[in-house]
This record gives structure tokens, sequence and C-alpha cells, in this order.
């Protein structure tokens, strides 16, 4: 017994260099994101009209779209093993004494099941890919296959990180794996793939593990596997279709745009900013809530998502509103909205992402989404102004000069959105070059002008940023692979066919459109949602003659409405558990601003000049 303990400290030692092998792992390929296209613009740019010989790194536009492969499957892994893959739960599935019951050891069951049989079919992709006659060269000497292996290995290390925090006994492992080969057992029956009951017992399986904390991309993984399986398609489509969207040119700004909101967070400038806000705004009757929706609306827009927002500054944002003496109810309510007003903006991923799914402009999403955000923001603010009055706030007093000195002490960072906008619309960068060129930019004005963050916080603040892009990306690459089982299927065409025979009016489509993207901004994160919902509902956008750039417009801002819905809105967990209070007590705090935002994202709905006035 004494010998097992003594060597309980070298196997703790091993497994501390393991998870700092994983986070520097991380870290690299996050400095290479970063650096690659901001080296090429500043070749481009600036040393080529010095050097006309000089050129650009070989390959490395192809070679940044496939770091972002490996830094989504490298972060995954981390957020695995610190139980933060993201799911509709705010209890981790694994590692949790507090779920209890059949539905847990269903839910773990399945999810391990799941992330096997994906392993499995993207080890399948890689062997396949290695056997081709003529490989296909992302870079000089370096194979497609070489990138492409990071998705067997992090399956298998995801894998093996929810096995270990499993809490059960080795004979319920056991129990566990013995059931995964019985599976594969079955599905290799040919007669069962004709039984229609099979599938509906899988999807109610899911259905009752994504009730349990089942990962989001396991649920969307398992039932695209499921799905190929009924269907005689090898799961390894899956694996070839995450790869495909993943390495797309314009998502590595996912990541990018990511770092710099996280870089932000980390830092003071929420401090800075709210007192820019509070000097500027402050003398309003609802002045310290305008001042929060600004703020939240420019961290969303940076990090693409309201969960980041809430958990980030809601122990600031709180307060401050308390302070100021406005009700607890309505502050909650407030800071929950408020969490994602600002996915209307640029850079905001969501609106990216729309954009490469739907195959339409990005820049033109940009614009047309800018006076709808800013329209949600006004209604807000006028319900905010009016409760200003009604909780008899007290107004700041405006000052010139104390309003000057404190814009100018906070310059550096007030000069981010024109930099970004710059760079998208000014003609000289590339969307993923401004995203990098945007994290170097607040890297070197947090560290080294406003001095609050030290170099060594670089490795914490990227591994955290990279266990929540992981989670993401890893969302949208199985997420993808579903949505290619659904258009193989030709579902978006059945359903085309449909409403073309049950709805004949535009605006009753738009109606029914409304309530559809609002249970679904109910049920799913933003990203898969995108994937998924976007190709079945663009034909039908076509067919009643919506523009594709409202209809994107139409999408996000019934999304974000979406997370506020109940029961179970995203935005409405995420902030109960912040804050530590009931969801009753959540639901209650909202309600009033998901009416506001109801009837502002009705407008944008139905009047098209809102979206489309600074494009056409």
């Amino acid at each position: 017994m004494v010998n097992f303990l003594q060597g309980g400290d070298p196997i703790l030692t091993l497994l501390n260099k393991y998870k700092q092998l994983e986070n520097g792992i991380s870290f690299i390929i996050f400095i290479g994101l970063v650096i690659l296209p901001a080296t090429d613009l500043l070749i481009r740019e600036i040393i080529r009209p010095i050097i006309p010989t000089l050129s650009k790194i070989p390959g490395s536009q192809t070679i940044v779209s496939h770091l972002t492969l490996i830094i989504g499957f490298a972060g995954a892994i981390i957020a695995a093993r610190e139980n933060k893959l993201l799911a509709l739960t705010t209890i981790p599935l694994f590692g949790s004494d507090e779920l209890k019951g059949l539905g847990k050891y269903i839910a773990k069951w399945v999810s391990i099941c799941v992330i096997l049989i994906l392993a499995i079919g993207s080890l399948d992709l890689v062997l396949i890919e290695k056997s081709v006659l003529y490989p296909v060269f992302v870079a000089p000497n370096v194979p497609r296959w070489f990138f492409q292996a990071a998705m067997p290995i992090g399956f298998f290390l995801i894998g093996g990180h929810l096995i270990s925090k499993s809490k059960e006994s080795i004979f319920s492992l056991t129990g566990l794996l013995t059931l995964f080969f019985i599976i594969l057992l079955i599905v290799s029956q040919d007669i069962l793939r004709e039984t229609a009951f099979i599938l509906f017992l899988g999807m109610i399986l899911f259905v009752l593990a994504v009730a349990n904390g089942m990962p989001i991309f396991l649920v969307l993984g398992g039932i695209a596997s499921l799905l190929f399986w009924y269907d005689y398609t090898p799961v390894s489509a899956i694996a070839a279709e995450a790869y495909r969207i993943v390495v797309s040119p314009h998502l590595a700004t996912i990541p990018l745009f990511t770092l710099a909101g996280y870089i932000l967070a980390e830092s003071d400038a929420s401090d800075r900013l709210v007192k820019v806000f509070r000097v500027l705004f402050g003398w309003l009757p609802g002045g310290t809530p305008v001042v929060i929706l600004l703020l939240c609306g420019f961290f969303t827009a940076l990090t693409g998502g309201s969960g980041v927002t809430i958990l980030a500054l809601g122990g600031l944002l709180l307060p401050l509103m308390i302070k100021e003496g406005y009700s607890r109810n309505f502050s909650l309510g407030l800071i929950t909205a408020t969490g994602s007003i600002g996915l209307l903006f640029p850079p905001s991923l969501p609106l990216i992402l729309y954009g490469v799914t739907a195959g339409i402009s990005i820049k033109d999403i940009f614009i047309a989404g800018i006076v709808p955000g800013f329209f949600l923001i006004l209604m807000v603010s006028i319900w905010s102004v009016w409760q200003g009055k009604v909780q008899s706030v007290k107004r700041h007093t405006f000052n010139w000069l104390k309003a000057f000195q404190i814009c100018w002490a906070t310059k550096w960072e007030l000069l981010i959105p024109f930099l970004v906008l710059y760079g998208i619309f000014g003609g000289h960068a590339k969307l993923v070059e401004t995203a990098s060129l945007t994290v170097i930019y607040i890297f070197i004005i947090e560290t080294f002008v406003y001095k609050d963050l030290a170099l060594k916080d670089s490795v914490k603040i990227i591994t955290s940023c990279a266990t929540l892009v992981g989670g993401v990306l890893l969302i949208i690459g199985v997420a993808m692979g579903l949505t290619s089982y659904l258009v193989d299927a030709q579902i978006p065409m059945l359903l085309l066919s449909w409403v073309k025979m049950v709805v004949s009016s535009k605006y009753l489509f738009l109606i029914l459109l409304n309530v559809f993207l609002l249970i679904v901004g109910c049920l799913m994160d933003i990203f898969s949602a995108i994937i998924i919902v976007v190709p079945l509902i663009a034909p039908l956008g076509i067919h009643f003659g919506i523009d594709p750039i409202h209809l994107a417009i139409i999408f996000i801002a019934n999304l974000e409405l979406g997370f506020l819905t109940p029961p179970v809105g995203m935005n409405l967990f995420l902030s109960a558990y912040r804050f530590d209070e009931k969801m009753p007590a959540i639901y209650k705090s909202t309600f009033p601003f998901f009416l506001v935002l109801l009837v502002a994202v009705l407008f944008i709905t139905y009047i098209p000049q809102l979206t489309l006035g600074l494009i056409r």
C-alpha cells in the first residue's frame, strides 16, 4: 500500500507534464495562427513596395486554415479535460456528483460510444487520404493527411479525458466499452438498417442524453452518425465535412477575434470603457443601462458569444447597476438581455459563419447589420431611460473637461472599432488579416501601453480562449456533417415543396419563420443553428422573394431573442449560473426585455429598409 502511494507522485507529475504539453501545443498553434496572416499583410503592404522581389510565405493562407483545424481539436481536448465542453446544461456530465439517475448513465454511455465512432470514422478518412496515389499537399512537402490526423487523435484524446473523469468504477467502464462493441456488432447487421424503429429509438436516446448534459457536438455527431449508418453511408463522411468547413478561408477569424475579446476581458479595459460611457451618457435618466448596452455590444461583437460577455462582465456590471440605484430585478434582466446584443455588429462571428454557410458576402452582411444592431440598442435604451425615471435614479452631471480627459486616457481602446472597420472595409487587408492585426494591436496596448497584463499571462489567456474556440469549432464541424446528410437526403427541397403547398403569403411565411427561429434559438447554440438551419431556410427565402442579406439579419436577430426565450434560452441558464439565481427569478427579470426586443425583431423582419438601406 505504501509503495502504491509513493508511486502516485511520479504518476501525478507525469499527468501534470501532459497537461502542460496540451496547453503548450495550443499556445504555439495559436501564436502561429496570429503571426502568419499578420506577416502576409506586412510583406504585401509595407515591405514589398520597398523590396519588390520579396514574396509572401508559401502556402500561408492554406496553412492558416489548417491551423484552425488543429486549434479546434487542441482546444476541445483541453475543454474535455476541464469539463468545459459546451452543453445545454450548466452541470457537466462527466466528473460531477450532482447528476443522478439512469439518464446520467445513458448520457455517458451514448457520449463515449459516439466519440469512439467519430474517432474511428475520422481515422478511416485519414487512412484513405494517406493511401491515394497522388496526395494533396497543403504546404511544400506537407500532405493534407498530416493535418487531418488531428481529427482521430483529437477524438481519441477527448474520449480518454471523458472516460478518466467518470466517477463510476472500472466495472461500469468495462460495461460501457462492452456496450460500445455490442453497438458496433448491431450496426454492422444490414437488416437493422431497414428498421425505422432503430432510428426512432436512437433519436429518443439522444434527446434523453442531451437533457442530461451530453456535449452538443456529440449530440450532433451522434445523430449524423445514426442517419449516415441508416443510409448506408460511411461515418467518415462526417469527418470529411467537418474538415471541409473548418478549413474554409474565413473560419480562422473565429479563433482570432475571440482571442482579441479574451485579451480585453482579462485586462482592465472594461473598467476604462465603463468610465468612458458613463461620462458620455451618465447624464441621461437611464444612463448607466445605456452604458451597459454599449459595453456589452462591444464585447459581444468581438467575442461572438453572449456567454463570454455575461460570464466575464457580469461581476462588474451587476454591482454597478445596484450601486447606481437600480433594482436587482431590473439589473439582472438588463445584463441577461444585453449579453447577445452585439451579434449584429462587425466583426460578429455568427455573421461571418452565416456568410460562409450561405455563400454570401460577409462585408454586405456586416454593413446590413449596423442599423438593425443600433435599432435594438435604441429600443432597449428607451425602455431603460423610462425605467430610470420610474425608479428615480440619480443622474450624473455632464462635464466636458472630464469627458475629454477620460476619453483621451482610453483613446487606444476607443480606436479598436475603427481599426476593425478600416481593416474590413478599407480594402487593404483580408478578413483573417484584420482579425490577426486586431489581436496584435490589443495585445500590445494591454500589455505594454496600459500594462494590465504581463507576458506570463499570455499562456493562461490563450489556453482559456482555445477551450472555448475548440468547443465551438467542434460543434461547427460535426454540425456540417449533419447538414450534409440533410442536403443529400434533399430535405431542403422537400421542405420547400411542403411550404409552397401550405403557405402562399410572404408575410405568413415570415411570421412562421419568426416562431421557428425563436424555438431554434431557445434549443440550440447559435453556431450549430447556423450550420444546420440556414441550408433549410435559404431556398424558402428565395422562393418568397426575401433578400438573402435581409434573411441573414432576420436569422441572427431572432436567434438573439431565442437566447432569452423561456424555458431553456441559453442566456437564461448562463445568467442563473453566473449570479446564483433561481430560474423563475431570471424569467421574471428578463420578460420585459424579451417583449421590447420582440417588438424590435418584428420591425427588423417586416421593414427590410432597416437592413438594406446602407447596401442598396
